[in-house]
């Protein structure tokens, strides 16, 4: 039996390069979806490893496997997510947030009031999923109303929820950071404010310049009023609906794990459709599963609440399975440890070692389709470099979050991207470039680093994590 060879920058090239021909190929040439394009780049991934790096079909398998295995937790909060959708659309609770929202938002201040809004109930709740699957779902339907472009609000939506999820103690991702870089939770939140509040002042002035240009244009109240007309024919609308998201709300402070507080929203959904729309029981279990449908003659109005479904998530589902299977490959055979230890060779300085763990949690984000992937692996290859230059592990665990969570949305392969692309309706090319907040988080990063500005010396009395 040959012995296994380390993957080299070269395998590193190989994979990355047929990654992005096949996808930008296939998406802009051809029009196909994703799916079978990152199955074709984990066979090349995989014809490297096993013919360049000796690797056995039986290692790669178990990895696949395993890869597959530590998204199952993002998939069943995808297909939970549906149903939800499902029968909030049905109950009237999402249209209910939409004809409340129309009345009280002006398009001037609807970016900056949308990016606020979701930082309150992320910070809350410690979900950008949550956040952005609630109340995100019916500020993307008053975008539309206002005559908002969807990725701009998009770009808000996602910002706020990363702004808050990154600040929250609930948030899974804010404690996974500090545990890997061998940090406290409260050390890593004092080190991340250095960053992400400047990142959202920044947001919230340029969501306000962006809203100047709308505040000079006349609002159509005719085509708003369509709208509001239509939800209150269609619907019972009353305070009322409100009560499933509250509750959601409520669940995650009273720290239920994020599945069962979001069936119980789901199901609570149905519940309130019985009540005030007169649903029958085939309806909620058909909205649950199938998804939404209505025709009101207003076709803006049936595109914006047709929709969810545990069916409807099924696309996104696959879409991850290909992710994983493909990162799978890519950490069997090594080539993603490759790419840290590629790009840690040229950190020189503090600035350099800074800009090296970006970048690599950046292409961990691209390659191994998780965000939590993004943290760890980075996290065990520079942590040893931060301890040598006498950086304090808060300052790596920031970068991490900084770099490989707030970016994890930006690639609709990503768990994250696709949950986005799905709960938001609109693609990451669409509203990366509003999301303020999450590229400019490592940016801020890197330009600390350069300075030496936020870079905290190790301190011997801190307590530091097992």
């Amino acid at each position: 039996m040959k012995m296994k060879k380390e993957a080299t920058f070269l395998h590193v090239l190989i994979t990355m390069v047929s990654l992005i021909l096949f996808l930008f190929v296939g998406i802009t040439r051809y029009e196909l979806y994703p799916h079978v394009l990152i199955i074709l780049s984990a066979i090349v991934a995989g014809v490297v490893g096993i013919f360049m790096l000796n690797c056995t079909w039986g290692e790669i398998e178990k990895e696949i496997i395993k890869s597959i295995g530590s998204g199952m937790s993002a998939i069943l909060i995808l297909m939970i997510i549906g149903t939800v959708i499902g029968t909030w659309m049905l109950s009237g609770t999402v249209p209910a947030m939409i004809y409340y929202g129309l009345q009280i938002l002006s398009p001037a201040i609807f970016l900056v009031a949308a990016c606020l809004i979701c930082s309150v109930v992320s910070l809350t709740t410690g979900s950008s999923w949550t956040t952005a699957g609630t109340v995100g779902i019916a500020l993307m339907g008053i975008a539309a109303g206002l005559g908002v472009p969807l990725g701009m609000a998009a770009g808000a939506v996602v910002s706020g929820a990363y702004f808050g999820d990154k600040l929250s103690p609930l948030s899974d991702t804010t404690n996974l950071a500090p545990a890997a870089a061998g940090t406290t939770l409260y050390s890593h939140i004092k080190s991340m404010l250095y960053t992400t509040v400047p990142a959202l002042v920044i947001a919230l002035i340029l969501y306000g310049i962006l809203g100047i240009r709308f505040a000079g244009n006349q609002l159509d109240y005719s085509r708003v009023n369509i709208i509001i007309d239509t939800l209150r024919d269609s619907f019972v609308i009353t305070p009322w609906l409100l009560l499933p998201p509250v509750l959601v709300i409520v669940l995650v402070l009273l720290k239920i794990p994020a599945l069962p507080g979001l069936l119980a929203g789901s199901i609570f959904g149905g519940i309130i459709a019985a009540i005030f729309q007169g649903a029958k029981i085939g309806d909620i279990i058909g909205a649950a599963h199938y998804g939404f449908s209505i025709e009101t003659g207003v076709e803006l109005v049936d595109k914006l609440l047709s929709r969810g479904g545990l069916d409807g998530m099924m696309w996104t589902i696959s879409l991850i399975l290909c992710a994983f299977a493909f990162g799978g490959v890519l950490k069997a055979t090594g080539i993603l440890d490759a790419v840290g230890k590629s790009i840690l060779k040229l950190a020189t300085n503090t600035g350099s070692l800074v800009l090296s763990t970006v970048l690599t949690c950046i292409a961990t984000n691209m390659m191994s389709a998780d965000q939590y992937i993004a943290i760890v692996v980075p996290g065990e290859i520079f942590k040893d470099a931060y301890k040598e230059r006498g950086i304090n592990a808060n300052v790596l665990s920031r970068v991490l979050e900084s770099s490989a969570t707030m970016t994890s949305s930006f690639f609709f392969w990503n768990t994250c991207g696709a949950f986005m692309m799905v709960a938001l309706g609109v693609s990451p090319w669409f509203y990366v470039p509003f999301a303020f907040v999450n590229w400019l988080s490592p940016i801020i990063e890197v330009i600390y680093a350069y300075l030496g500005f936020a870079i905290f010396p190790i301190d011997e009395n801190e307590e530091v994590a097992t």
